[in-house]
């Protein structure tokens, strides 16, 4: 299939995305912001904010082309001359303390006409975690990985472990996911194949996120809460601009700095060397945030 092709897939996807958060939010919808890359190409960022379960939420999609930079060679290890990108990323920021923080992109890349792979991921950053919601959240995307193969799982979770990590804080960003990139075709599974595996993670997105709502816990009054969900946002803040190589390539490559950045949170708070009291629930989520869990077991 052509790279034009899985433009238009991921063009329809965010579409569906953005339909189905404006009936799960009921209040806010999305408006519609159509942007170009001067360096080739461009895309739509839709966003949302101030709604019943959404405080702030993105869903972009973009389309680009051009010559592969010297920065771009030196900052993303890119080899080649001309580079065509396109993908879809989301990124929701909930109101309420006992929803998480949910994150998800589906991208393709190609290198001169020749070299391709397919990217992606999705994770779960819980202020709180509730075991039984982030179990339920990875039997799901076991369950979507094992219709294509059932290495898949195992092999992303690990990966989506390693790379949803602060490893200058040594906790992780929260409950994972899955992630993988540079997925090309194989024995097992041809482009289009691949290709479909994305739309499907993409399509799942709004009824992982529905589920969380509705399996959330509401029995945290914790007066530190609010508090405590600012202190969470920053860690998702640090992560996105230190690590998130998403971020980087927008920047590197001359995208849109307002759509890179929509994933940013509407508030965050750093305080010098917080410490959660043992026993509370802060305690609690941040010693499950210091090791790596077999959340489907579990």
């Amino acid at each position: 299939m052509t790279k034009e092709q899985i433009a238009d897939g991921f063009s329809g996807l965010q579409e569906h995305i953005c339909k189905n958060l404006n009936v799960l939010d009921e209040i806010a919808v999305f408006s519609s912001d159509d942007w170009q890359r001067a360096g080739g190409g461009g895309g739509t960022t839709r966003t949302i904010k101030e709604g019943a379960y959404i405080e702030k939420g993105g869903v972009a999609f973009s389309k680009v082309h051009g010559p592969v930079t010297q920065k771009m060679s030196e900052q993303l290890k890119l080899s080649g001359k001309d580079f065509f990108a396109t993908g879809v990323s989301v990124v929701l920021h909930s109101r309420n303390v006992t929803h998480p923080i949910i994150h998800m992109n589906v991208r393709y890349f190609e290198i001169d006409s020749e070299t391709y792979w397919f990217g992606g991921g999705i994770d779960l950053t819980p202020i709180y975690i509730n075991k039984e919601s982030a179990k339920n959240f990875h039997i799901q995307l076991k369950q979507l990985c094992d219709r294509y193969d059932k290495t898949m799982y195992p092999e992303f979770k690990k990966w989506a472990d390693r790379y949803f990590h602060l490893p200058h804080r040594k906790e992780n960003r929260g409950v994972g996911g899955i992630f993988f990139d540079q997925l090309v075709a194989n024995d097992a599974m041809t482009k289009q194949k691949v290709f479909q595996f994305c739309i499907d993670l993409g399509q799942l997105f709004p009824r992982l996120y529905a589920d969380q709502l509705n399996h959330a816990d509401h029995t945290i009054t914790n007066e530190n809460a609010n508090r405590w969900q600012l202190l969470r946002r920053s860690r998702y803040v640090e992560f996105n601009l230190l690590h998130d190589r998403g971020t980087k390539f927008g920047i590197y490559s001359g995208g849109r700095t307002e759509s890179i950045l929509m994933s940013m949170p509407p508030l965050a708070k750093w305080e010098y060397n917080y410490v959660p009291n043992p026993g509370t629930p802060e305690y609690e989520t941040q010693l499950l945030l210091q090791r790596e869990v077999d959340w489907v077991n579990l």
